[in-house]
């Protein structure tokens, strides 16, 4: 229990003059990292070709890594004083204010923070004086202050509500100091400082100690719960030192807030990954360890770098997971595109090496075209996963998300010349369609791509917000995603084998049920979740791509996924790389269904 000398004589300023220590300890880590990864290191890659180069480069990399553990560690020390300081501030003006109201009163304050009150005189009664002790809690002081009255005394209310705002000064501020220390006695390296994966691990756990106690404090300057603009103007307005602390204390905040400068968010998240990935390994469990994979073969990817650079814009272990990365900085792009997509996405190792490979595709085809150009992958919500590709369930929850990540976009790029392409692919473009129907929709968005879309929610391609030549849709022939039937016009049989077909049923489950069958919903151009989009109804302008397999003769689907890839369906990613890249005169036109 903190004592009423104890909170009295704190001296407030000492706390926050060692958190600036702390955090210029902080800083000059953060310095030294960016040093010796982004000069030293890289240096030694692009001018030396031996071995010594690269074992040095290997040594480099790990004194990087102690770099930003110290950078960290010490960020959360600096972030607990202050914290610390902040909280026990309006406690100790409460208590000094109480000792004050006492002195005025001629009433004695005792050490464990009792009043002592006088006898008073009211014509032929003498209440006597007396001792009260204070109550922390509402009901006890309630009683206290009842028992008061008894007393006739009106000097006992008085004291009473003295030694109640007491008592609750210092119950409070014993609460909040154990809370404090429970956090820094966390804070302490191994001996030698070995960051290992196991250390990280740690850190995630020192950082959530921290959070625990100083969220009330230092995460509401963080402007999580207003816009866009407003978050960039906050993070405009701070320091490099500050910003350096947001970044050691909170980088999975900052580096997934929309409206932060891509390159922020960036740090941040590079920042976080390995606290991520050392969380998700001591979890151990199936599905921490499938996101572990995605996000180590991530990491890889950010270490190797590359054309177009990567940016890692968004990371999370929330549901099946979290990754949005961009290929260029779409802040300084002109020609910037955001894929979202569908079905079966999840955030494990398939995505790492192949979703992710798509934007990547798209980047690079666009830039061939306008170099100002940069292509996102979208993974910030759950992408269906089974038989929920047949509700609107999922993409309902993720396009506000969606819808805010594009509005950041728009918010953070430096030219106002900015062309914006939303892309669905799948289940995805009925994310995108949703998301386009939402409040005020998405008026940054300049232009549409619809791709292997089993509908979007809308019945005509002018509902999306922009004009019906800026929307366009590439729907292979032997796509049956495409061609997916509308709930009322087909058998139930035959709905339940298609859907079937697209989570992994059997494939003879949908040439059984299809026997028969009207497949394309001819006649009738309702898909399963609205207008075909590549119906001359919809009136999108739709582009060629390659047929694919024959999905009912080869048992795959191969041909709903290969829109993005060069090698497999060249027409499908020129186009679409066109489109991006503000060219869609480039694009080889294909008839409407």
């Amino acid at each position: 229990m903190i004592s009423l000398d104890q909170l009295r004589d704190l001296e407030l300023s000492a706390l926050t003059d060692q958190a600036r220590v702390w955090a210029n300890i902080s800083n000059r880590a953060y310095a030294s990292r960016e040093r010796v990864a982004e000069e030293i290191a890289t240096g030694l890659t692009d001018t030396q070709k031996s071995e010594a180069s690269v074992a040095a480069v290997i040594r480099l990399s790990r004194l990087s890594k102690n770099y930003q553990y110290i950078h960290t560690e010490c960020g959360l020390v600096a972030a607990s004083l202050n914290g610390l300081s902040q909280e026990l501030e309006p406690l100790q003006r409460k208590l000094l204010n109480a000792l004050e109201d006492a002195e005025q009163a001629g009433f004695e304050v005792n050490a464990d923070g009792s009043v002592r009150y006088p006898a008073v005189s009211l014509g032929d009664s003498h209440p006597p004086g007396d001792t009260v002790s204070g109550n922390s809690n509402l009901f006890s002081a309630a009683v206290g202050s009842a028992a008061a009255l008894t007393t006739q005394n009106p000097n006992a209310l008085i004291a009473q509500g003295i030694a109640d705002a007491i008592a609750s000064a210092l119950s409070q501020a014993t609460e909040i100091d154990e809370q404090y220390a429970k956090a820094l006695h966390r804070l302490k390296a191994a001996e030698g400082l070995d960051v290992t994966d196991a250390t990280w691990a740690d850190v995630s756990g020192d950082a959530a100690a921290v959070h625990g106690a100083a969220d009330d404090v230092l995460k509401d300057n963080i402007p999580t719960d207003q816009s866009q603009t407003k978050r960039k103007e906050w993070w405009d307005s701070l320091s490099d030192e500050e910003r350096v602390e947001y970044l050691a204390v909170y980088p999975d905040v900052i580096g997934n807030l929309d409206g932060i400068p891509a390159a922020a968010r960036d740090e941040a998240n590079r920042l976080f990954l390995p606290q991520l990935m050392g969380k998700l390994e001591a979890q151990g469990d199936e599905a921490s360890l499938t996101k572990l994979d995605g996000l180590q073969k991530i990491d890889e990817q950010l270490r190797a770098g590359g054309r177009p650079p990567m940016f890692l814009l968004g990371v999370g272990d929330e549901g099946n997971g979290r990754a949005i990365i961009s290929y260029g900085n779409p802040d300084t792009s002109r020609n910037v595109s955001a894929y979202v997509p569908g079905l079966s996405t999840q955030l494990d190792g398939g995505f790492a090496d192949g979703t992710v490979k798509r934007a990547k595709d798209t980047a690079i085809g666009a830039r061939e075209i306008d170099p100002s150009s940069a292509s996102i992958i979208w993974l910030g919500y759950d992408a269906p996963l089974g038989a929920d590709v047949a509700t609107r369930d999922d993409a309902q929850r993720g396009a506000p998300a969606y819808q805010s990540f594009m509005s950041g976009l728009a918010t953070t790029h430096e030219n106002k010349d900015l062309h914006l392409t939303a892309i669905g692919h799948s289940y995805g473009s009925l994310t995108v369609g949703t998301a386009s129907q939402q409040g005020s929709g998405m008026p940054d968005v300049d232009d549409y791509i619809l791709l292997g879309s089993p509908g979007v929610g809308v019945d005509h391609a002018e509902d999306m917000g922009v004009g019906k030549q800026h929307v366009f849709v590439g729907a292979a022939d032997n796509d049956l995603v495409t061609k997916a039937p509308s709930k009322g016009s087909v058998v139930g049989g035959f709905v339940g084998g298609t859907i079937g077909f697209f989570t992994g049923g059997p494939p003879g489950a949908v040439v059984g049920a299809g026997v028969g069958a009207d497949l394309g919903d001819l006649g009738d151009d309702d898909n399963w979740f609205g207008k075909d989009p590549a119906s001359e109804e919809f009136g999108a302008t739709r582009f060629r791509t390659a047929d694919g397999p024959n999905a009912f003769t080869h048992f795959t689907l191969e041909a709903h996924s290969n829109y993005f890839s060069p090698e497999k369906d060249q027409m499908s990613a020129d186009s679409i790389a066109n489109i991006v890249a503000g060219n869609p005169e480039g694009i080889t036109p294909e008839a409407r269904r």
